[in-house]
């Protein structure tokens, strides 16, 4: 180890794990808020964009890059976490993060024109690299190891049910105030949670190592995720590889992936660790993980976008419908938590996956018809496997990463989780258009004027004093309502069958009961 490598010396900080049981709850508290606001911010102004344009004077593509820019830097920045964690603390971090996320979000509040808040929108997401790995390795730290796995459950509700509750709450602000509170609320919430964890945590931080900057490192991932997140969010919109634009930005974020990988395998102080994935269980949960975030992510987006569209719910009803799989999640996780640190985090993952494989399958035998309890139904089914999911997955993951190393582990696997989300949101949204077209065609090939139960179809319209024409109108859009429910059912067919070979992945790992405890996220 060389002198750039040993951590800085000076007076003796006591351990985090020796907090008072009041104290320590307060602080799981705060690290639990400041990560949901984050996360919450990253849907929160999904609904919200035609408000934002038609406030702004701008179209609603444009508007789009509201939710891009922010995703582009929160991408790039999540990967540096570790590095930063590393470097200046895990106290530190993570409060710099909630202070300048918490400043951003004011300035996206207050913004006056579409640059402004694009600027300030890359900012917040450029700023919120360690909010997320930072509160998981702080909790790991702060509770003794027969309690991490119930304050890790508990924790990770915030990445399961903000997805859920942003839509709600961004469309409940954009209908009933002015955009502008999308963000400003998020001011008095983080400066509760930076307060709260500077006072609690502020004298306890980690160890902190002099590492050198990799600047090619820095460059080089720029340059790739920023090409790829674009590309993601605005393939469909392009028409994919028919747009020039999008050839050359998978040309860019393919060159810049290999050229990545093949530095920062080289490199003697890489500002991501990818020898991480030589580790059997980190390897095996992070595909997990991927995999099944992807489809859960692509779901939350189809689901309420498919009642809406195609059922006539208003954007609350559809985020209503939703609720209920984050009731139950809430629930039933900290019994979950309670049991994992005696059983087998594979057995959870097991039955989350299950479960979610039960909630995809009840969606893809609904229909146009179906009931408001039918359609909740299987979101009641998802907030079991939102319960298990998570926190089981993490528990694999992290059996047997060093100490030392989990900081960057939890700050990788975290940015391959949201870029799975990407892919996920961008693969449903083409399917369903591209699927809806397919079966448009095959219902219109059994749909022609000799047809007898259309000429039956277009009489009784007829008789209502619709023209020959207004009848024909109205079968084609029965037509095309028709093709985008098959188109859906089938998405939905699709994700309970991934769901359901992802548990044979599962066992691939190694177990965790015996001793599987999940290490402290500070080096000693």
């Amino acid at each position: 180890m060389t002198r750039r490598d040993v951590p800085t010396t000076g007076e003796p900080r006591p351990g985090l794990g020796e907090l008072e049981p009041v104290p320590k709850a307060v602080a799981a508290f705060a690290l639990a808020l400041g990560t949901f606001m984050q996360v919450l911010d990253s849907t929160i102004a999904n609904v919200s964009i035609p408000t934002i344009a038609g406030d702004l004077g701008i179209s609603t593509n444009q508007g789009t890059w509201v939710i891009t820019s922010f995703t582009v830097a929160n991408g790039i920045s999540l990967p540096l976490a570790g590095w930063m964690m590393q470097r200046y603390g895990l106290v530190r971090s993570f409060v710099a993060a909630v202070v300048l996320f918490t400043l951003a979000s004011f300035l996206c509040g207050i913004a006056w024109n579409l640059p402004s808040l694009l600027l300030f929108r890359v900012l917040q997401g450029a700023v919120s690299g360690p909010m997320i790995p930072g509160s998981q390795a702080l909790l790991l730290l702060i509770f003794p190891p027969q309690r991490r796995a119930l304050a890790l459950a508990i924790w990770s509700l915030t990445t399961l049910v903000a997805p859920i509750v942003g839509p709600i709450l961004g469309g409940y602000i954009s209908d009933n105030y002015t955009w502008p509170w999308i963000f400003l609320i998020n001011v008095p919430v983080g400066a509760l949670s930076a307060v709260l964890c500077w006072r609690i945590l502020g004298r306890r931080d980690t160890p902190t190592r002099r590492l050198p900057v990799d600047t090619v490192g820095i460059a080089l991932l720029v340059v790739w995720v920023g090409a790829l997140q674009v590309l993601l969010d605005k393939g469909r919109d392009a028409d994919w590889f028919e747009s020039p634009q999008i050839v050359v930005l998978t040309l860019v974020a393919a060159v810049g992936f290999g050229a990545f990988l093949i530095w920062e395998l080289t490199e003697r102080h890489p500002v991501v660790d990818l020898k991480l994935f030589a580790l059997r269980n980190f390897t095996i949960a992070t595909l997990i993980t991927c995999v099944g975030y992807a489809v859960f992510f692509s779901n939350v987006v189809l689901y309420p976008l498919w009642l809406q569209t195609q059922l006539s719910y208003t954007a609350t009803w559809a985020g209503l419908v939703a609720a209920p799989s984050g009731v139950v999640a809430i629930l039933l996780t900290p019994m979950v938590g309670r049991l994992l640190g005696r059983i087998d985090a594979r057995w959870f993952v097991t039955v989350a996956m299950g479960a979610f494989a039960v909630s995809y399958l009840m969606r893809a035998e609904l229909s146009s018809e179906a009931s408001l309890a039918a359609l909740v139904m299987p979101m009641l089914v998802q907030g079991v496997a939102m319960s298990t999911f998570f926190v089981s997955v993490l528990q694999i993951m992290l059996h047997g990463v060093p100490p030392e190393r989990i900081p960057a582990a939890s700050g990788l696997s975290n940015f391959m989780r949201i870029t799975a989300g990407s892919f996920g949101a961008s693969i449903v949204t083409t399917f369903w258009d591209r699927h809806a077209a397919f079966h448009q065609s095959r219902l219109a090939e059994h749909s022609s004027a000799l047809d007898p139960a259309m000429n039956a179809a277009t009489a009784r319209l007829a008789d209502l004093g619709l023209s020959p024409e207004q009848s024909y109108g109205v079968l084609a859009r029965t037509l095309a309502q028709q093709a985008y429910d098959k188109a859906a059912l089938d998405y939905f067919w699709i994700s309970g069958w991934i769901a359901l070979g992802l548990i044979a992945l599962v066992w691939l790992a190694r177990s965790t009961a015996g001793g599987g405890r999940v290490a402290a996220a500070a080096a000693d």
